[in-house]
């Protein structure tokens, strides 16, 4: 139904003849109105869950676990609360104050931004559940063993000296609310995150549709495609200086692997988007040494273009 009302609009309304120009209107139409209907329904409900579940909580629960089940609770607890990437230096300053190793961290903020509720709902819409569950899966791998390594590596001594003076209030917890009171901030919070997101959607959706209408499938092909030994090194690159979430980058995915492309190839790109991001990286540094961060930044490279190789394999 909504495919046939993009088609509408594209030829009745603003009657456009078929080529590039109206395929790339079908395919903003249609994306538009269905990621903005998924994500107005996902952050509310999940906004709601939120309500009753802290970083404070968060950081309870991670303080007391031994190391490598703390990774892969972390990596879990990240997929169920994304944090946005302007939140990793408070949270990071309050995990590492709070005790939880380093390693543990690091697992959990990888895989706060990389694998989220929204990425996974987008993505079974748009690209089905096998793929999702793809995602989810190598997601929540790079996650966890980054952070392991991180961990045994021990690299404490390259977090900035600061960050350990700081003591945060031991009593910042959600406040007790009446369900009514949960439903007020969950609207609040869709509409105040629709808000800070909409216009990054649109160009990221706009990108997608005219990928999807005027380039053709031998040039991705050709530079990125299956016979290119670098097509998956050349993803993460390209995806390093790019900054969006999940949400933002997933219609240009799509787009991409109707064209064509590999999926590992793909499943790289958007890992280094997420993941991987400039702005993030300069959020990091402001708690973290350029030792530790490069130590973090090539760890995450290299399992990135590995888990996109495996995939290009076996796919």
């Amino acid at each position: 139904m909504l495919k046939r009302f993009a088609e509408y609009l594209t030829y009745d309304i603003v009657q456009l003849e078929q080529g590039r120009l109206a395929d790339a209107l079908v395919f903003f139409t249609y994306d538009t109105i269905k990621i903005f209907f998924l994500l107005s329904v996902v952050i509310f409900f999940i906004s709601i869950l939120r309500s009753y579940f802290s970083p404070e909580k968060t950081r309870r629960i991670l303080s007391h676990k031994k190391e490598f089940i703390g990774n892969i609770l972390a990596a879990l607890l990240g997929v169920a609360t994304p944090f946005c990437s302007c939140s990793a230096v408070p949270l990071f300053i309050g995990f590492v104050e709070a005790g939880i190793p380093l390693g543990v961290t690091f697992s959990f903020l990888i895989a706060s931004p990389m694998v989220n509720e929204i990425a996974v709902v987008l993505l079974w819409g748009l690209l089905g559940w096998k793929l999702t569950a793809l995602y989810i899966g190598t997601g929540l791998i790079v996650a966890i063993l980054s952070g392991i390594i991180i961990g045994r590596l021990r690299l404490e001594k390259w977090v900035e000296e600061y960050v350990y003076k700081i003591h945060t209030a031991e009593d910042l917890e959600t406040p007790n609310r009446t369900f009514r009171e949960r439903i007020e901030y969950a609207q609040h919070n869709t509409i105040d995150i629709l808000k800070r997101i909409w216009l990054f959607i649109l160009i990221a959706i706009g990108i997608g549709g005219f990928i999807h209408g005027y380039v053709p499938e031998d040039f991705l092909l050709r530079y990125a495609g299956p016979d290119n030994l670098f097509a998956v090194p050349i993803a993460v690159i390209i995806g390093v200086p790019l900054y969006s979430n999940a949400a933002g980058v997933i219609p240009i995915v799509s787009a991409l692997i109707s064209k064509g492309l590999a999926v590992g190839t793909v499943l790289a790109f958007m890992m280094a988007v997420t993941a991987l991001s400039l702005p993030e990286m300069i959020i990091l540094r402001k708690v973290i040494k350029l030792p530790l961060l490069a130590v973090f930044v090539g760890i995450m490279t290299v399992t990135i273009i590995l888990v996109g190789y495996l995939f290009n394999a076996i796919l």
